[in-house]
């Protein structure tokens, strides 16, 4: 069991103390920090763990970790963990003006932060060794294990390659079917795809206006910062009442504009990027959906393969041919793959079916959530531009009359 609840920047977190007796597992991202200079130059992050894990070392745990460290993370859990959505990260940026800027560097940190948390808060993939390894290795081991092999699927014994070089070039195109690719298609499957599909062209449109909305804030608040320090100039020409009413005019526009800017800023961390990280995770769920199709591809392919292997033995228990033992051999090899390939492809389709619903509910969550900051924001700036306008409404209206 791992209680977490969400903190307010959409990560994780623990309610309880490293010394509760009820299991939890508990990361934050903190404290980025620029090392080197130039093109070698990148950014740091304090990754705190807090757990009374018994797998752990100790209840507190803090590592500096890098961008490339978070990749290597999620390389090896997309290996091993095949039919369980991979939380997604955040881009790397390779333009030099924003990758080094405040914000962006916020908003990188907020990300792997909601990163972390999401798979310390799977019930599988909090048990991941390179999880561990992650959270728990001085920077030295982290940095070797990123050199090392990612892939735990890609060897495989060379006899048996041969024996699908050998085998598949006798598999005509009509059993697997050129022109009938080689694909799964059940209702249940069909409908997850297409809501996926959809679902991705939904998040991206409200993704670009949402990008909007920030923009349009921004350039807004500018240009009444603008607009404030022109009208203050103006009043400066002016010894009246009315000098004095252009004066506050415009402090009154820079106070509004700071406004602006401070909720374009709340937009953006809590609206546009939540969206954003949706987005995200449907590609990664798109991803998923690639290694299922290559699994089954390859299960019917084996199967096929296993078939034209059966027809050869057959022929050489006939002729009683030299090459029986061989070919028997051959023959017991592919069918533990193909039935290796079966269980791979009904792990996947088990764990994509309990991964979508988890999805979902998360997903009704979090979109909950960026949607009511939304309106909480909208609100308070609609708040704050009427009442500042108001209270200078009574002067401007002694001067027009």
């Amino acid at each position: 069991m791992n209680i977490m609840q969400r903190s307010g920047s959409g990560s994780l977190q623990s309610p309880r103390s490293p010394f509760s007796q009820a299991p939890f597992l508990s990361v934050s991202v903190t404290d980025p920090a620029k090392m080197g200079n130039g093109v070698q130059a990148y950014i740091s992050y304090k990754v705190i763990t807090k757990t009374n894990l018994p797998e752990y070392q100790g209840h507190e745990k803090i590592v500096i970790r890098r961008y490339n460290d978070f990749v290597w993370l999620r390389d090896r859990l997309f290996e091993k963990y095949k039919g369980i959505f991979i939380p997604p990260l955040p881009e790397k940026s390779t333009v030099e003006k924003f990758r080094f800027s405040a914000e962006f560097i916020e908003m990188r940190r907020q990300a792997l932060d909601v990163f972390i948390n999401r798979i310390a808060s799977h019930h599988e993939l909090q048990q991941s060794d390179d999880l561990r390894t992650f959270l728990q290795a001085d920077e030295q081991t982290m940095e070797r294990a990123r050199f090392q092999e990612t892939g735990i699927f890609k060897k495989k014994p060379a006899d048996l390659i041969q024996i699908f070089k050998d085998v598949q070039s006798k598999v005509s195109d009509v059993v697997l079917g050129k022109e009938k690719p080689v694909e799964e298609s059940t209702p249940e499957y069909e409908k997850m795809k297409s809501y996926i599909f959809e679902l991705e062209d939904h998040l991206a449109e409200a993704q670009k206006h949402a990008y909007r909305l920030v923009k349009r804030h921004r350039e807004l608040g500018e240009s009444l910062s603008e607009f404030g320090k022109a009208v203050k100039l103006l009043g400066t020409c002016e010894d009246d009442a009315l000098g004095k009413a252009f004066s506050e005019l415009g402090a009154k526009s820079e106070i509004i504009s700071i406004k602006l800017q401070k909720e374009a800023h709340h937009l953006l961390m809590n609206f546009e990027e939540p969206l954003k990280d949706y987005v995200r995770a449907v590609q990664s769920i798109k991803a998923t959906i690639a290694e299922r199709a290559n699994a089954f591809k390859q299960q019917c392919e084996l199967a096929e393969t296993i078939k034209f292997k059966e027809i050869d033995l057959n022929k050489y228990r006939l002729t009683r041919s030299d090459k029986l033992s061989e070919a028997e051999h051959e023959y017991e090899m592919l069918k533990a793959e193909g039935e290796e390939a079966s269980r791979r492809f009904d792990t996947i389709v088990r764990l994509m079916n309990e991964e979508i619903i988890r999805f979902q509910e998360q997903k009704t969550l979090d979109m909950g959530l960026a949607f009511h900051e939304f309106a909480k924001g909208q609100a308070w700036l609609a708040n704050g531009i009427a009442d500042g306008w108001r209270s200078l409404l009574p002067k401007l209206e002694a001067c027009s009359s």
